[in-house]
């Protein structure tokens, strides 16, 4: 799963790096602990070309009655993505990727303690996250969703956590989002072991109130 991710580009360079035009208003940047229900980034494409666009994470189906009306949908299991009711029609029709640096998950000590560690492309390129988005809401409350699908972890990551983010390289990005046809359904697998690198980082930020640098760096202790 995803719970917790890092954002460091700047909003220029992520317009430039996906070719993608940006909203007028996205989120700050750096922001080095993204939480659910943040706005964040997301890259859209339509007749239009692409669009760097800001969505709260956390899918909200048309049926909620308010955005606490059922579970916070951050993540959305890419085996399932097709035939569960909240996310099938995204899956076909309103795909995204979600840009990150990097993004947390927990291991326990033997003692119970919550380990968090920072996972980061070996190549310190950013991360393009497959996603599914959703209008939610009417007139002034109307506002775009979004879900990160997960897929089971490959061999690399397995040792913190068995599900990861689907993570998509360039070259994979235009089917995602539906500029190369049809068969994305290929794309949602594990994947490259070699891709991924990870390191243990200060407990500070089991807490979704820390921020700043800090937070992503080696941590011995």
């Amino acid at each position: 799963m995803c719970g917790r991710f890092a954002i460091t580009l700047p909003n220029d360079a992520m317009a430039q790096l996906f070719s993608a035009r940006p909203a007028n208003a996205l989120p700050a940047v750096p922001n080095f602990n993204v939480c659910p229900t943040n706005q964040i980034h997301v890259v859209r494409s339509s007749e239009t070309g692409r669009h760097l666009d800001a969505l709260r994470w956390g899918f909200l189906p048309h049926w909620y009655k308010s955005e606490t009306a059922g579970p916070l949908l951050i993540n959305a299991r890419s085996e399932t993505l097709a035939e569960k009711p909240a996310f099938r029609d995204a899956c076909r029709a309103r795909r995204c990727l979600i840009v990150a640096t990097g993004f947390f998950e927990w291991t326990k000590s033997e003692q119970g303690t919550r380990l968090p560690w920072y996972i980061h492309r070996k190549d310190q390129e950013p991360i393009a996250f497959a996603g599914v988005w959703q209008d939610w809401g009417a007139d002034e409350n109307r506002q775009g969703t979004c879900a990160i699908v997960t897929t089971a972890a490959n061999e690399n990551l397995s040792s913190i956590h068995h599900r990861m983010p689907l993570v998509l390289e360039p070259e994979d990005w235009p089917l995602w989002l539906g500029e190369a046809g049809k068969g994305a359904a290929r794309l949602m697998q594990p994947g490259a072991n070699d891709v991924l690198a990870f390191h243990r980082v200060d407990p500070a930020v089991n807490s979704n109130r820390a921020s700043g640098p800090d937070l992503i760096e080696p941590f011995d202790g």
